[in-house]
């Protein structure tokens, strides 16, 4: 009895011992497959962001392109638009912020049919504030003091800006003239029309050459020359 005691005990052993062998080898392939597993489920994981990336850097680039084609384009129809004489930047900003006040404005020239000054009249071509008639970016008209003062910037549609320089018998009330070199000029270019125009600086009854040359000078301004080159060339 001794004797199978004893054996019954060292196969118990043994079983014991291979049964946790086979356990031990259970989780070391369970730990190495899931390691494994992991590592396979990053690297797909790394290919989708890789991929994902990939695909938005390409929308990037195909929405850059197709951004630069559109200002490109724009940038040619303005130019085209410049070319053919149609209503220049400064007809399309929105002016609506800027007090308006409606009226009636003819052209007018420094010759004699306007003024009844000849050029050999040492006060030609001045004007009541003392400046030089000028067509310009900011170009001098005259209108009522009392309406708008001397040193007023208004901007008038289809004109461009203008600077209360002048004044005038006729000129009262809601009334403006507008300078122009030639009396063609005033005639082909303007006429007379009834319109509103919007109050940029109310003047304070003063105008200098220096304060004229200022305004024309403005570097925000240049960008418009090349346009008031071309309206007046027509």
């Amino acid at each position: 009895m001794t004797f199978r005691k004893k054996i019954m005990i060292r196969i118990g052993m043994l079983l014991l011992f291979i049964l946790a062998l086979l356990t031990t080898f259970q989780a070391i392939s369970g730990v190495e497959a899931s390691s494994y597993s992991s590592k396979e489920k990053q690297n797909k994981i790394e290919s989708i962001k890789e991929t994902s990336i990939y695909h938005k850097l390409k929308e990037m680039d195909v929405s850059f392109k197709s951004l630069k084609k559109v200002q490109a384009e724009k940038t040619q129809v303005s130019s085209s638009r410049e070319v053919l004489g149609e209503k220049p930047l400064l007809e399309n900003r929105d002016w609506s912020a800027y007090p308006k006040k409606k009226v009636v404005a003819t052209g007018y020239t420094a010759g004699y049919e306007s003024t009844g000054k000849t050029p050999n009249d040492p006060l030609f071509g001045i004007t009541y504030s003392g400046v030089k008639v000028k067509r310009d970016l900011y170009s001098t008209i005259a209108a009522d003091p009392k309406v708008f003062p001397i040193g007023t910037i208004l901007f008038i549609p289809e004109y461009g800006f203008g600077v209360v320089a002048d004044t005038g018998s006729a000129i009262n009330g809601n009334k403006l003239d507008l300078y122009y070199k030639t009396v063609d000029d005033v005639y082909k270019k303007w006429g007379k029309k009834t319109l509103d125009v919007y109050i940029v600086e109310k003047g304070n009854g003063k105008l200098t050459e220096a304060m004229l040359k200022k305004l024309n000078e403005k570097k925000s301004m240049q960008v418009f020359r090349q346009q008031y080159t071309n309206s007046e060339s027509r």
